[in-house]
C-alpha cells in the first residue's frame, strides 16, 4: 500500500477543494492513486448531498447578470446565511447566473442537465453536488428566468447585497445615461415596494374576481346593515386602492409622493425625447415563500465540531 504523504493531501485538497481529512481517506481509500481519489471525492460528495438534501436551504443570494440585450437572475440558496457570504459560495453563484444567462434550458430539470459551462466535463447538477460537498451545507438552485429586451434595454438592481434582486425589460428607442438611471430608480421601487403587475392591463380578472369577494365580505362584516348595491359601490374605492398598489404605474413613486411611476416615466420620456416604457419586470427575494430552519449558531458549530 502506497504511503498518503502530506504533500499528497495538499495537492488533492488543492485540485478539488475537499476537507483534509476527507482528502486523506480518499487517498488511502485508493492506494494513493489521485485520479481515482478524484473519483472517490466525487461519488462521496454524491452520498454527502443526498444526506444533507432534507435540510431546510432558505438563505443564499439572488445575482443577475446582463449580456447585452439578454439578462438573468437566479436564487441559489444555501442553509445559513455565514454561508451565503463565504466568497466560495458568492462565486459560485455568479457562475450559476452565467450558465442561466446563456442556457436555452425551459424549465429546471433542463437546465440541470445541462453542460456546467465553467467545466464541460460535469451537468449543472453534478457541479453542485460537488459544490455541497466542498461547502457541507445542502444547497439549491432554486429558480431562474432569463429575459431579452428586442427594442430597448435590460437594468438589474441587487439589494442588501444579494437578498432581493431585480431586472428591468424596458422598450425606448433611445437608451443612454438618463433612461438607464430612470429604469435604475424604477428596479429600486421594485425592490422596495414589491408590484405584482406592471400595470392593470396585466391583472388578471380571476384575480379581479378573488379580491373583489374579500373587500366586499369585509365591507359587508363592518357595516352589515347596508343593502348589497351600497356595499358594491364601497369596494370600488377598496379595490382600486389595491390595484395601486399591486401595479408598479400606478404606485407612488418613492422618491417624489407627488408623482406616480408612470407620471415619472412620462415626465423622463419628455425628457430624452423618446417613449420609455416597462415592457416587464422579474422581482426575487431569497428565501421567498421558503420554511427558514429555526437553530442556535452556536449549537451548530457545536454539533460540527463533535463530528455531527
Amino acid at each position: 500500500m502506497a504511503a498518503v504523504t502530506a504533500a499528497m493531501v495538499k495537492e488533492l485538497r488543492e485540485m478539488t477543494g475537499a476537507g483534509m481529512m476527507d482528502c486523506k481517506k480518499a487517498l488511502a481509500a485508493t492506494d494513493g492513486n489521485m485520479d481515482e481519489a478524484v473519483e472517490f471525492l466525487r461519488k462521496n460528495g454524491q452520498a454527502k448531498a443526498e444526506k444533507k438534501a432534507g435540510r431546510i436551504a432558505a438563505e443564499g443570494l439572488v445575482k443577475t447578470v446582463i449580456d447585452g440585450q439578454k439578462a438573468a437572475i437566479v436564487e441559489v440558496n444555501s442553509e445559513t446565511d455565514f454561508v451565503a457570504k463565504n466568497a466560495d459560495f458568492q462565486a459560485y453563484v455568479a457562475d450559476v447566473a452565467d450558465q442561466a444567462v446563456k442556457s436555452d434550458a425551459a424549465d429546471m430539470d433542463a437546465f440541470m442537465a445541462e453542460a456546467w459551462t465553467a467545466d464541460a466535463s460535469k451537468t449543472v447538477k453534478e457541479a453542485l453536488v460537488e459544490k455541497v460537498a466542498v461547502i457541507g451545507e445542502n444547497l439549491s438552485i432554486r429558480r431562474f428566468e432569463k429575459v431579452e429586451a428586442k427594442d430597448g434595454c435590460v437594468v438589474d438592481y441587487i439589494h442588501g447585497g444579494g437578498r432581493i434582486g431585480v431586472l428591468v425589460v424596458a422598450k425606448s428607442s433611445v437608451v443612454n445615461d438618463a433612461v438607464k438611471e430612470a429604469l435604475k430608480n424604477v428596479a429600486m421601487q421594485i425592490a422596495a415596494l414589491h408590484p405584482l403587475y406592471v400595470s392593470r392591463a396585466e391583472v388578471p380578472q380571476d384575480f379581479i374576481e378573488k379580491e373583489t369577494a374579500i373587500l366586499k365580505e369585509q365591507a359587508r362584516n363592518e357595516n352589515p346593515d347596508k343593502p348589497e348595491n351600497i356595499l358594491d359601490k364601497m369596494i370600488i374605492g377598496r379595490l382600486n386602492k389595491e390595484l395601486k398598489e399591486f401595479c408598479l404605474l400606478d404606485q407612488a413613486y418613492v422618491k417624489d409622493g407627488d408623482l406616480t411611476v408612470g407620471k415619472y416615466l412620462a415626465a423622463v420620456s419628455k425628457e430624452v425625447g423618446a417613449e420609455v416604457s416597462v415592457e416587464k419586470f422579474v422581482r426575487y427575494e431569497t428565501g421567498e415563500g421558503l420554511e427558514k430552519k429555526s437553530e442556535n449558531f452556536a449549537e451548530e458549530v457545536a454539533k460540527q465540531m463533535g463530528g455531527n
